[in-house]
């Protein structure tokens, strides 16, 4: 607990990072009408706040039942503290209305979180007839902001009052005497009554925030594991979260690519909007695992490629004569395209690009025996890569823009390799990107911000990141 409290102390103490994110994390920033929703849905269908107040049993009024806090051995029941009120008037807790939430951030503390609310009553007791009463009633808190034991970020009610407002009698008689009694003593037991209302309500947002943190899994590649990279900052508008992206190999190893040296540039947030920003390091990290595990290598033959695209050496003799040597035409081809080191990701200008360099061995491929060497290329790939955010992921699929190759070797004569780009080309399309579009459907996963849904956000590349921008 100390240390919890010792963050809580060290965040209060800083402000709001403005334009620059010096990690290369994912930055999350929660906007508080995203926050003020989760609150919002809570109260309604939240599962710890509905085993405190039952279930909604008139939805068109918004009313809570009795299957929880309103009686049945609940909290309000015969009983429980709201007794005192009954041997003194007869009155018993009926219906609660669905509290509204409004809410404001304060920066260098947490959130102020105001419920409205009204309580219903009736007597059939010592007043004799049936008493119908409503009391109007604000719930105010204070709820700071700050760091749990397990690195997630969490709200922690400070304060908590109430203040009631006005009382109506809808049937029946309440004399004056027993008017004032009625009063202050709602006024001592509703604070106990809608206070913990508010600690289970933060309960669940809790849960929510949790959420951001943990292990998503990549596939066959392996996983990514989010963790907060410096304490949840505020401002007037929204909660920044500077989240760690960790990126393991199916075996457990942290996988780990050299970062951008300068600092993401980060545009400014319109209010009403949540972001999330996704570093260029999850990019490059996502096509290395790749390559770790050899998923961008291919051998392409004739049974991979459409029949107008060709595959034999007749078609190879059409191009570069010199590089077949004794080698008769007729014959099938093998392209056996190795990738040695991790691509190149550039985030820049509005484009994402990879550059993927590759030894490209071709062969004499025949349906029955050894395949036989002709040369080795050295290419290089350019590839476009179209992003599409998800629910909860970034999409990208790629497109071949150009391929440059240079001849590294030869068992006949050298000749001019750049004769072969177009063809080369053609293959690739159609053998080649197809397979990596495949291999990246996982995705790279994004960070659960209180469940908010990044299908529709707006996208925008810029450098070293991708900024996803959805209206709250």
């Amino acid at each position: 607990m100390p240390g919890l409290w010792s963050l809580l102390l060290l965040w209060g103490l800083a402000a709001p990072c403005w334009g620059l994110l010096e990690t290369v994390g994912t930055l999350a920033r929660i906007d508080k009408d995203e926050l003020s929703k989760a609150i919002q849905n809570s109260l309604v269908g939240g599962p710890i706040l509905q085993n405190v107040l039952g279930t909604v049993t008139a939805t068109n009024q918004g009313l809570l039942g009795s299957g929880g806090l309103l009686g049945g051995g609940g909290l309000l029941s015969h009983g429980g503290v709201f007794s005192v009120v009954e041997g003194l008037s007869g009155l018993k807790i009926e219906e609660l209305t669905l509290p509204q939430v409004s809410l404001k951030l304060l920066p260098g503390f947490g959130v102020q979180v105001s419920l409205h609310t009204k309580v219903g009553l009736h007597s059939s007791g010592p007043l004799g007839g049936l008493l119908q009463l409503a009391a109007e009633v604000n719930v105010s808190s204070r709820v700071a902001l700050g760091v749990s034991a397990r690195g997630t970020p969490i709200l922690i009610l400070k304060r908590c009052s109430t203040l009631l407002g006005h009382i109506s009698v809808f049937s029946g008689l309440l004399p004056a005497p027993l008017f004032g009694v009625v009063e202050q003593t709602l006024f001592k037991v509703l604070p106990g009554l809608l206070c913990p209302v508010v600690d289970s309500v933060l309960g669940v947002v809790n849960e929510l925030l949790g959420a951001v943190l943990g292990l998503v899994p990549l596939g066959a590649l392996g996983s990514v594991e989010f963790s907060l990279a410096t304490l949840p900052l505020i401002s007037n508008q929204y909660i920044e979260l500077d989240i760690n992206p960790i990126v393991k190999s199916v075996a457990g190893d942290v996988i780990d690519f050299p970062k951008p040296r300068s600092p993401i540039k980060v545009p400014p947030k319109d209010d009403h909007t949540s972001q999330v920003l996704v570093p260029l390091y999850l990019f490059s990290t996502v096509f290395g695992l790749l390559q770790a595990n050899g998923a961008l290598n291919i051998d392409i033959t004739s049974e991979l490629v459409p029949s107008n695209v060709p595959l034999t050496t007749t078609d190879l003799a059409a191009l570069v004569p010199e590089a077949l040597g004794k080698l008769p035409p007729g014959k099938l081809l093998l392209l056996s395209l190795r990738v040695t080191q991790a691509p190149t990701v550039t985030l820049q200008n509005k484009k994402a690009m990879v550059s993927i360099a590759a030894d490209i061995h071709v062969l004499s491929y025949p349906p029955k025996g050894t395949p036989e060497a002709l040369f080795k290329l050295n290419g290089v790939m350019t590839l476009n890569a179209h992003l599409a955010p998800s629910a909860t992921r970034l999409h990208l699929a790629l497109s071949l823009e150009r391929l440059r190759v240079t001849l590294a070797s030869s068992f006949a004569h050298t000749f001019d390799a750049s004769r072969l780009e177009e063809w080369l080309s053609s293959v690739v399309r159609v053998a080649y990107v197809p397979k990596l579009n495949v291999d990246l459907d996982v995705g790279i996963p994004l960070p659960k911000v209180l469940n908010v849904n990044f299908a529709n956000a707006a996208l925008e590349i810029i450098e070293n990141a991708v900024v996803l921008t959805v209206a709250s």
